[in-house]
């Protein structure tokens, strides 16, 4: 982008301006503080963002409320004769705010202002490249240079175009922690790791849910051996499971709300009493100078590996930015987009994405790094599969939690790990191992040589690279240490 057209200023006010304070923000201006610039960040909702208000700590609150009445329900195959709960859905929201309302503190302005962090509350608006003009939440206007700026304005749920969704009504992944009476029909729309997560723990706390996909299957990221294993849960669970199924409209009849959906040539009406949108986010682009500026965007704002837009004193990161849409990225990236944008024309790095782990927490939990087995495939990437079955492992076998299992894809005849997805209880604790040797270069053999706390569910990386270690046992040596100990007995 040609700078010429604009008037950089002389001097600045700031060395960085930060737009959103999600975690992609704080992150990012977390650093500069710390590396001593003179920070700003500017957020005109909530601090803390999706993350904390409205994303991964509500819904996990919900999920742990609801696994308790699952493990509950299960408790006679732990000898226990009788487990029941009396329970309010309404309570059970009320904690899921008062997690929150724990977490709140740790994204603060008081805390962020401790750090050194000027933090503004207000709508910011990038003027130029070097400029950013604020409306505060106090009413005041405010005008502010800085060297850099780095865009954290993150993403919202995406409300597709259905006829008749206007009528019936609709919550999605930000409104629905507003409810307090329990659906007693919920339906899902969207097979994703929001859909799925929260199509669980609403049957779980007694919703009849039915979760409609368009795709073919659940979890399209995932392998299919994934995805079937987390339907035959939901199945089991009483979740009705809609795959291959387009909704065409909505519509009310005397009183009563349906959608209509399209399958197999044919049309599908289903009964609800609420609807749940889970189809995807889409990222915050509008409404802060974007377009006025000339950024160049698509689905998301275009950046080259330094994080940096079309001008070079622009950075995004987050969602608004891609590639993943999770918080543990946009905070990695955070990271990177402040030493580049405080050191802009002295010093760059590029964002490492080479162990990106992700977590859908289902039960069973689903977690990935790296290549999965059908991304190596569609990409002509030549692999290895080593396999270990969870119903082998000790502890899951003490805990009742025998569905799952680990897969390592590794280069042919090396043990350089390619990617890992797990699947099992606890499953996004323990990849961490493996985000560990991929991002360091640890390959299987050191995995088999690490000594495991027994009995843990992390022993199951170590047996996994025991398979591998199987496949690859070198034949000629044992053959010959064969006839070395047959020579000793004489």
């Amino acid at each position: 982008m040609r700078l010429r057209h604009w008037k950089k200023p002389r001097r600045f006010e700031r060395n960085l301006i930060v737009i959103g304070a999600g975690a992609g923000g704080l992150v990012t201006a977390y650093v500069a503080a710390a590396l001593k610039a003179r920070v700003t960040l500017v957020e005109k909702h909530k601090m803390g963002g999706d993350c904390l208000n409205t994303g991964c700590v509500p819904s996990k609150a919900l999920i742990r409320s609801a696994r308790l009445l699952a493990q509950m329900a299960r408790a006679q195959e732990f000898g226990i004769r009788e487990a029941r709960a009396d329970f309010d859905f309404a309570e059970v929201m009320q904690r899921v705010q008062r997690t929150v309302q724990a977490i709140e503190p740790h994204d603060s302005i008081e805390r962020y202002a401790s750090l050194g962090v000027e933090v503004i509350e207000g709508a910011a608006r990038i003027v130029s490249p070097w400029e950013v003009e604020i409306a505060r939440k106090d009413g005041g206007k405010q005008r502010l240079s800085t060297r850099s700026i780095v865009i954290a304005a993150g993403s919202r749920p995406v409300v597709p175009a259905i006829p008749g969704l206007d009528k019936t009504g609709y919550l999605t992944s930000d409104t629905v922690w507003n409810l307090r009476e329990l659906p007693s029909r919920f339906l899902i729309l969207g097979g994703g790791a929001i859909g799925c997560e929260l199509a669980q723990a609403f049957a779980r706390l007694g919703s009849s849910v039915t979760l409609v996909q368009q795709g073919a299957r659940l979890l399209l990221r995932e392998d299919a051996e994934v995805s079937e294993l987390v339907t035959g849960q939901f199945r089991a669970e009483g979740i009705e499971v809609l795959t291959d199924h387009r909704a065409a409209r909505f519509l009310v009849e005397n009183g009563e709300k349906f959608l209509l959906a399209e399958h197999a040539g044919g049309e599908v009406k289903i009964p609800f009493d609420a609807v749940l949108l889970a189809v995807g986010r889409a990222a915050n682009l509008e409404g802060y100078g974007l377009e006025e500026l000339g950024v160049k965007t698509a689905r998301t704002i275009e950046i080259n590996a330094f994080l940096q837009t079309n001008y070079p004193s622009i950075y995004a990161v987050g969602d608004a930015a891609g590639p993943f849409q999770f918080t543990h990225t946009a905070a990695h990236q955070g990271g990177y987009a402040a030493v580049n944008a405080l050191l802009n024309g002295f010093w760059a790095l590029k964002a490492d994405y080479s162990a990106i782990p992700s977590a859908t927490f289902t039960d069973p939990e689903i977690a990935r790094v790296g290549l999965n087995e059908e991304e190596a495939r569609a990409q002509g990437i030549a692999h290895e599969v080593s396999r270990y079955d969870l119903a082998e492992l000790d502890r899951a076998i003490i805990d009742g939690a025998t569905r799952g299992f680990v897969k390592v894809l590794t280069a042919p005849r090396t043990d350089r790990i390619l990617g890992v997805t797990l699947v099992g209880e606890h499953a996004g604790e323990f990849i961490a191992e493996y985000v560990l040797a991929m991002k360091h270069g640890i390959g299987l053999n050191k995995i088999l040589g690490t000594l495991h706390a027994y009995p843990t569910l992390a022993e199951a990386n170590k047996y996994a690279a025991g398979v591998w270690k199987k496949a690859h046992k070198p034949e000629m040596l044992l053959r010959w240490i064969e006839r070395f100990h047959a020579w000793r007995r004489g």
